[in-house]
């Protein structure tokens, strides 16, 4: 089962952060979640909200500032009074940091509230320029950015996120429509959700893994992989089994 770091290692460090990435690295992840969004202008950069109200000392959406403006805001600005510095990373910043690792990376595509144009392409160019194609998995709520993904990329996993509520036969409707993962909610997933998706030869990622029970239950399932915000406890948990 392998252990996503949910916006990075974001239980002890500011989400979606180099650092809260730097920190799952160091916490032996098998992977990381984050979040694309786009600029005024049309750069690819890491933060979960549409706003910039819940983690940074910005307010708005994201989309009503330049890639330059951004940068000023503090992404943990809302993080232990915002003592530390930390700027929105953008994609590329990333992509150019985890190329030296061995880290899987499953990016969500943030396009359920607002539909950025093209934001499926620029996001597939820099995995493509920084050659990191064989350890990326792209996930979305809104499913037509998964349609577009396999569009420009046929050979790029795809993962189907779906609400709390869940979805039944997931496995067969992944499968259907030519996709490879279905991430529901912890909530809405047991045994036999996770069986019936594997019966379709579909992969199941977990959101969000926080409790020593949702681990222990989603090891015993047989869930592929997990999304959580304390990987170091998942990490030595699995480890010592």
């Amino acid at each position: 089962m392998k252990i996503y770091a949910h916006r990075g290692a974001s239980g002890f460090y500011p989400e979606n952060t180099m650092l809260a990435f730097s920190q799952a690295l160091a916490a032996r992840s098998d992977g990381i979640e984050l979040d694309v969004q786009l600029s005024r202008d049309g750069e690819v950069v890491i933060i979960h909200d549409e706003r910039l109200d819940r983690t940074t000392d910005g307010s708005g959406r994201v989309c009503r500032y330049t890639l330059a403006e951004l940068r000023k805001f503090n992404a943990a600005g809302k993080w232990n009074d915002g003592a530390e510095f930390h700027p929105i990373p953008t994609f590329d910043e990333y992509c150019a940091w985890v190329r030296t690792t061995d880290l899987i990376t499953n990016i969500e595509i943030k396009s359920s509230v607002i539909y950025y144009p093209e934001l499926e392409k620029k996001t597939l160019d820099a995995i493509k320029a920084h050659k990191i194609e064989d350890r990326v998995l792209i996930s979305s709520f809104n499913h037509l950015s998964l349609v577009e993904t396999k569009r420009l990329c046929p050979s790029l996993p795809c993962g189907v996120l779906v609400p709390e509520s869940g979805l039944v036969n997931a496995g067969y409707a992944t499968r259907h429509f030519g996709f490879e993962y279905h991430h529901p909610a912890y909530e809405s997933t047991d045994r036999e959700s996770v069986a019936e998706c594997h019966e379709h030869g579909i992969g199941v990622n977990v959101w969000t893994v926080n409790t020593m029970e949702a681990l222990e239950n989603c090891l015993a399932w047989g869930c592929d992989g997990i999304f959580t915000n304390y990987p170091k406890v998942a990490r030595s948990f699995v480890d010592s089994l």
